[in-house]
């Protein structure tokens, strides 16, 4: 049973998934990153100082200044605020994924059509190879 484990963990899709998996994860921190530092900042600004990162409701009543301050109180909370800087952390993150996919796929040579191996019989429609001059299952010549 182990030796079958090591052959599956060394088979080359596996250890690509695996480096594709660790990579996405560091890509992912990156747009978190530019998101929240970079890119709210300035949008918040430009909405009057707002910062989405501290919007939220208090679900059980009451009047928190902030979140964590309804944290702080053990309040139940709906941070609509977090959830709007993850949805944009998604949508860059997928554009940015399209980006790269569109771009991998546009550098890769096109595969080249292989020269059919079979051709029909005109007279029982089997499948008989190409350079066939008489057909294997009905006998009849073939130009």
């Amino acid at each position: 049973m182990l030796d079958e484990f090591k052959k599956f963990a060394m088979r080359g899709n596996v250890v690509d998934m695996a480096v594709g998996i660790v990579i996405g994860v560091a890509f992912g921190k990156i747009i978190s990153s530019f998101v929240s530092d970079m890119l709210m900042p300035p949008i918040g600004l430009a909405m009057g100082g707002m910062d989405f990162s501290g919007l939220f409701v208090a679900l059980g009543g009451g009047d928190f200044p902030t979140l964590a301050a309804a944290k702080a109180a053990g309040a139940p909370t709906l941070n609509y605020g977090l959830f709007i800087n993850t949805l944009i952390d998604f949508i860059i993150i997928a554009f940015a994924l399209f980006m790269v996919v569109t771009a991998m796929n546009k550098m890769k040579k096109p595969e080249e059509a292989k020269a059919p191996s079979t051709k029909s019989c005109p007279e029982c429609l089997s499948n008989i190879p190409v350079a066939a001059k008489r057909c294997m299952y009905c006998t009849s010549s073939l130009k």
